[in-house]
């Protein structure tokens, strides 16, 4: 993005009716308090990932300037009709007193914690009596931390099942590279790509996003995140033409004849790609090379098409029968699934594999929609709610409580998120004398409590 384009003007980075909501606030108001979190859904917890490249990409340094001002009065005065309902002397305010930068406190739980749903992960106060219409216009832009905590949630799901697979039937200390990020294309821009797939990598370590590594880089100080192997599409298979399918995997093992590779086998007929090009003109050369190779099925049925792969290799390559009392294929060979895989589809694979006594440790992953697209704000219920108003130098509760949905009833008051024998508990600053476990992450325009993405992946980790 430009960075001097009009998406990166912060005035115009809310939604329309915010922009009047000065103007609907008590007379007196000096200070709004909000708050962030999940209110349920699909997971039992959530984890917070992704606040800390919206505050440096966003809200950090003098983002106001005389210049967005101007531009947002005249963009508001058309989109409005009226030159009434910008708050010019809010915004003007900010930068003369401010330099431009947000008055702002911004308070956090560490990114990668895992938090129980119905639990505060972030709070948000102005610091200027002057500014109280400014907490709540960052609701928008705040707000869109759910899609990279909702990523990191999900892929830690998936983390989970694929791990539990790997203690009953194999060898747990192969999930790092269990499950492999395909999902680039799938997204919806450059940025959500990068945010999703740097998500992903708080639970693994194999992708193909590399908007994910280059995010982790220059927002997280992570070197290098995500790690790939060489592999075949249709287009590199293909273009030998189908008469000419053994060569273009001969070719494959030619130009990589050390190391892992994937390999696509499902551009013709899969079962007579593996019984009579895989089965007999390379078995020998896959035996004799130094590195595995990844078969990958990649249509029809999944649970269906894995078993009859798995047995076929099997009868080709051979297989052992491991501690736990299941196949494993020669380590030459193995295979990734990387069509119509989302956490249920992984779990029926896996579950189809026990049954047919196949180990975990065949199989590898590969995720696309399924992992970065298959999410919405409702997938965890996210909402940021405001819970505290300052009027007339009174806090005063502010909270929501529709009689048609008691599960939108929000929470009031001044919070704090505490951890009491472990566990983690939303209270009112005064109803607790723990200490919060929200640490400061952004004070007026300044960045605070940096961390990096190997401190958040090391808490996200599954103990």
């Amino acid at each position: 993005m430009k960075k001097n384009s009009e998406q990166q003007n912060i005035l115009l980075m809310t939604d329309s009716y915010k922009v009047t909501h000065w103007k609907q606030l008590p007379q007196d108001t000096t200070h709004i308090f909000s708050f962030f979190e999940s209110r349920g859904g699909a997971y039992g917890s959530a984890v917070f990932f992704g606040l800390q490249y919206i505050l440096k990409e966003y809200l950090s340094g003098p983002v106001v300037t005389e210049e967005k001002i101007l531009y947002a009065k005249k963009y508001f005065r058309e989109h409005f009709g009226s030159d009434e309902y910008f708050n010019e002397a809010g915004w003007s305010h900010i930068l003369k007193e401010w330099g431009g930068n947000l008055p702002l406190e911004i308070r956090a739980v560490d990114e990668g914690t895992v938090v129980p749903n119905h639990n505060v992960l972030m709070t948000v106060v102005n610091t200027d009596p002057k500014t109280a219409f400014l907490t709540n216009y960052m609701e928008t832009i705040l707000s869109q931390v759910w899609y990279p905590t909702t990523v990191a949630t999900q892929s830690r799901e998936m983390k989970k099942t694929i791990l539990k697979y790997l203690m009953e039937t194999g060898s747990p200390d192969l999930i790092d590279f269990k499950l492999h990020d395909f999902g680039f294309r799938g997204s919806t821009s450059i940025e959500s790509a990068g945010l999703g797939a740097a998500a992903h990598l708080l639970n693994f370590k194999g992708t193909d996003t590399l908007a994910g590594i280059g995010l982790a880089r220059e927002f997280y100080d992570e070197a290098m995140a995500g790690y790939s192997i060489p592999a075949a599409e249709y287009s590199t298979i293909t273009s030998w033409g189908k008469e000419n399918e053994a060569q273009a995997y001969n070719n494959m093992l030619d130009v990589f004849p050390t190391g892992p590779v994937a390999i696509v086998i499902d551009s013709y007929d899969i079962y007579n790609a593996l019984k009579e090009i895989w089965g007999k003109e390379l078995r020998q050369k896959v035996l004799m090379r130094d590195g595995v190779v990844i078969l990958r099925p990649d249509s029809g049925h999944p649970p269906t098409v894995v078993l009859k792969v798995l047995n076929i290799l099997g009868d080709i390559f051979g297989y052992t029968i491991n501690h736990a009392g299941y196949k494993v294929l020669d380590p030459h060979v193995r295979i990734i699934q990387g069509d119509g895989i989302d956490a249920a589809m992984v779990e029926t694979i896996l579950e189809a594999m026990k049954k047919d006594s196949w180990s975990a440790d065949n199989i590898a992953f590969g995720s696309g929609g399924g992992l970065l697209q298959k999410v919405n704000r409702d997938t965890l219920k996210f909402a940021f709610k405001c819970s505290s108003v300052c009027v007339s130098g009174v806090w005063r509760d502010v909270f929501k409580d529709p009689v048609t949905d008691p599960g939108k009833r929000s929470k009031a008051g001044l919070l704090k998120l505490v951890k009491e024998k472990e566990v983690y508990k939303t209270t009112r600053y005064e109803d607790s004398y723990l200490p919060t476990e929200l640490n400061l992450v952004f004070e007026n325009g300044r960045m605070k409590n940096e961390q990096t993405f190997k401190e958040v992946r090391s808490r996200a980790q599954i103990i």
